[in-house]
């Protein structure tokens, strides 16, 4: 926003990109590829004192059915309206894509709040989940449990399940035993902030 209280950080989709900004490319084969699915991944940040409006979705008014949901995923403590209600908890909201929403966090907030926006045409397929597989019947999620029990998709080379590395260790992969590193680990880290 123009008095710095309020950006987004546009993962997918055409919203809040300026003038002659390309939205990043999804894979070309993926449902994100086409514009008609209209599909947009947001992280939206709001500082105490900020408003924003999300736009309604690009293809909401020519007869696609756009699924929207916003997550509350940071700061709470403040007075944050989601299209006028106060929302009071991490929560998701299924948002009406076909009308402008406006999101506002009280001067008097002690924190900044971020929301992160997923949208999109609905596939249509069936949907089976347990645990973290999500798959579209209940026998593919048993060849997945299997499939994680036998090989650990891949194998995991670490002591632990829950690894935590040194946040100054650079990039890297371990392969065979043997630590390999991306030949320009942080400029690869920079251009991704850039």
């Amino acid at each position: 926003t123009d008095d710095g209280k309020a950006s987004v950080t546009v993962w997918a989709g055409d919203y809040f990109l300026g003038e002659g900004v390309k939205q990043n490319s999804p894979p070309p084969d993926s449902w994100a590829a086409d514009e008609s699915n209209d599909v947009a991944v947001l992280h939206i940040t709001v500082q105490p004192g900020g408003a924003i409006v999300i736009p309604k979705a690009n293809k909401s008014g020519d007869g696609n059915s756009i699924n929207r949901s916003i997550y509350l995923i940071e700061g709470h403590e403040g007075n944050v309206k989601v299209d006028g209600k106060i929302i009071g908890e991490k929560v998701c909201l299924t948002l009406d894509a076909t009308k402008d929403v406006p999101i506002e966090l009280d001067q008097g907030a002690n924190e900044e709040v971020q929301f992160l926006l997923l949208q999109g045409k609905p596939i249509n397929e069936p949907v089976a989940q347990h645990g973290p597989f999500v798959m579209n019947t209940q026998s593919e999620i048993r060849d997945a449990f299997m499939d994680y029990q036998r090989t650990q998709f891949g194998g995991w080379p670490w002591p632990k399940d829950d690894m935590v590395f040194p946040q100054d260790k650079e990039r890297f992969a371990l392969i065979d035993g043997k630590e390999t590193r991306p030949p320009s680990a942080s400029s690869t880290t920079e251009s991704c902030t850039s």
